[in-house]
């Protein structure tokens, strides 16, 4: 970059086009939020058939691109910032140094005209003249600038060097700016189409990790997030920061925002959309990959009947092959059927009254986590977090999902028009299987602190008058973890409802720290999973809820097995739900078991 055009740079133009970008980034979301929770809800309501459907479609099209805009502007504006931070450091060097050069003349081309003198005991006057600077000198090029000043018959000559070489410093640090930027700018742009394509989202990761390098030192100047991750350290430091400096760390550190507990739902929920947005994409580019690697095999063969070893005529089976790469593929293409799960809860807005979803953590590491709140949990009078079992990972999320919308549901059904917030937490490594890993506590210990951290961060987010009734609810080895969560530390909850628990680690509903008589507990007919903590991995000081000698109260269930807890309609669901909105009382509980008689005492013995 030459003198003239940093002389003339002024960073605020391009801070005032970021400042631009960012407001268009501000009305994208608020155009697709009013598109989603507005008008795609509004018609799900009251419209339906084949036209109502097409246009459903063409709304999440419309929402995905202005989701895509928002998250771009996000980028652009982070870029334009460190790029003005960069060059406006470099300016300061030169102004500086054009400021310091009195008696001196600065040039149009960077270089210094010096006046005439002479040193001290000389008779002559040495004659002027102009040197031209050199940028990032050595010490062996300094020590030769020295002895060539004090060589010189003219005082002023190693001064105007001096005053050249600043600037020339100044000029290369401006053309690396220059240089480290140009791509990174240029890269910025979309392709020329009204589709938001997957390769789109990849693109934008790209551009996210381009920018994030470049402007580091623009970044640095942001203070990052305490490393203690406690829920109100988090939020102290979110409300410490300035509205630009919030949006430069959610645009380039969205998962980082999107998992710290404390800070305000609809932040955690607009950074984790784009995680999400992002990470779907990459999914759909590697699936297409592997179908390319691994293309389907003829799928129907001959059926030969084992009796006789003959093909039988006109009846065909899958074949092994097929079974097998079938098998693959659904591997290969889980993690998708999880977020597509996670973005099918967004599009169902407004069914049935159905609020707002949340996106309150998510990540594909591992077996992937994915936390969904049904309504904002920071104005709600009533919070409900559910905790699923062995099995639960981001693949499978949707059932999980749906038994909290119908928790909901039905809790909103029982409010008394008081706001209801139902959570989905998977936010833990579950164990992948009953035989294989259930039986093992490490699963429970390494994930409670994190459930701890959440609830702590849903009481420092909350912002209503009065602090939320907040039930935990969990299932299977969810209540193990939960039992954990309590040993751990301060369970923050009101309620605790256990529905098919294996055991929870704890020898007592008392040792739950919720008040008494808050603990709750469900067994339906036929679920063998609370067998298999009484006479299986139980050991010392293990209690299955479900025995009386625990003390919790034994709600009724009117559903069978290990999975029918939240079905529609049922009072399994609806006792839970009174739980969640604080009703208790209302619960229908299992009548005590009758004491034995005397007679009955001494007749089994």
């Amino acid at each position: 970059m030459d003198y003239a055009t940093l002389k003339a740079f002024k960073p605020s133009e391009y801070e005032d086009a970021a400042d631009g970008y960012r407001s268009m980034g501000n009305v994208a979301q608020a155009a697709k939020q009013h598109v989603e929770n507005t008008v795609a809800a509004g018609m799900r309501k009251t419209l339906q058939g084949d036209a109502a459907e097409a246009a459903q479609k063409q709304l999440q099209a419309l929402a995905k691109n202005f989701h895509y805009i928002q998250t771009e502007c996000g980028v652009i504006s982070t870029a334009f910032n460190g790029f003005a931070y960069d060059m406006a450091a470099a300016k300061r060097k030169l102004d500086t140094a054009i400021g310091d050069a009195q008696g001196c003349t600065v040039n149009e081309d960077g270089s210094v005209t010096f006046p005439a003198g002479k040193k001290p005991g000389d008779e002559k006057v040495a004659d002027g003249g102009t040197v031209t600077g050199s940028a990032g000198g050595s010490p062996t090029s300094d020590a030769l600038e020295r002895q060539a000043a004090n060589i010189h018959p003219n005082p002023n000559y190693g001064k105007a060097m001096g005053y050249a070489n600043r600037i020339a410093d100044a000029l290369k640090e401006a053309t690396d700016a220059d240089t480290k930027w140009a791509p990174k700018i240029q890269a910025l742009k979309a392709d020329d189409d009204l589709t938001v394509s997957v390769r789109d989202w990849t693109d934008v990761t790209s551009d996210t990790g381009g920018v994030r390098e470049a402007a580091d030192a623009y970044l640095d100047t942001i203070k990052p997030p305490p490393k203690n991750n406690s829920p109100q350290d988090n939020a102290n430091w979110w409300n410490g920061l300035s509205q630009e400096q919030r949006d430069a760390y959610v645009s380039m550190h969205p998962a980082s925002i999107g998992a710290l507990d404390g800070l305000p739902s609809a932040v955690r929920d607009d950074a984790n959309r784009m995680v999400l947005a992002e990470a779907r994409g990459a999914a759909q580019v590697e699936y297409d990959t592997w179908l390319k690697k691994h293309p389907e095999p003829t799928r129907h063969t001959d059926y030969i009947n084992p009796m006789t070893g003959t093909i039988m005529k006109g009846v065909k089976v899958d074949s092994v092959a097929w079974k097998e790469w079938e098998e693959a593929r659904k591997s290969a293409h889980k993690s998708i059927d999880g977020m597509d799960a996670i973005q099918n809860r967004f599009d169902q807005t407004g069914t049935k009254g159905l609020p707002e979803a949340y996106l309150l953590g998510f990540s594909t590491e591992g077996d992937g986590r994915a936390i969904l709140a049904n309504g904002n949990p920071d104005t709600a009078d009533h919070q409900s977090v559910y905790v699923p079992g062995t099995t639960a990972e981001l693949g499978k999320i949707e059932g999980d999902i749906n038994r909290s919308v119908n928790v909901w549901r039905s809790a909103d059904d029982n409010a008394d028009g008081e706001s209801v917030s139902s959570i989905t937490w998977l936010g833990y490594d579950a164990p992948d299987s009953v035989p294989k890993d259930a039986p093992f506590e490490h699963y429970a210990y390494d994930g409670a602190p994190a459930l701890n951290r959440f609830l702590d961060g849903l009481e420092t987010s909350h912002t209503g008058d009065t602090a939320p009734h907040r039930t935990v609810i969990s299932h299977s080895y969810g209540t193990t973890l939960v039992g954990a969560a309590a040993q751990a530390g301060d369970l923050n909850a009101d309620d605790v409802v256990f529905a098919g628990s294996p055991g929870v680690k704890v020898s007592g509903a008392e040792e739950m720290d919720v008040p008494k008589g808050h603990v709750w507990n469900e067994e339906a007919e036929g679920d063998v999973v609370p067998d298999l903590g009484r006479y299986g991995h139980g050991g010392d000081g293990f209690r299955i809820p479900s025995d009386e000698q625990f003390g919790a109260n034994q709600m009724t269930t009117d559903t069978e097995g290990h999975s029918g807890y939240w079905d529609e309609g049922s009072k399994s669901l609806e006792n839970q739900a009174l739980v969640v909105v604080g009703k208790g009382e209302d619960v229908a509980l299992k009548p005590p078991p009758n004491p034995l008689t005397s007679e009955e005492v001494l007749r089994s013995k």
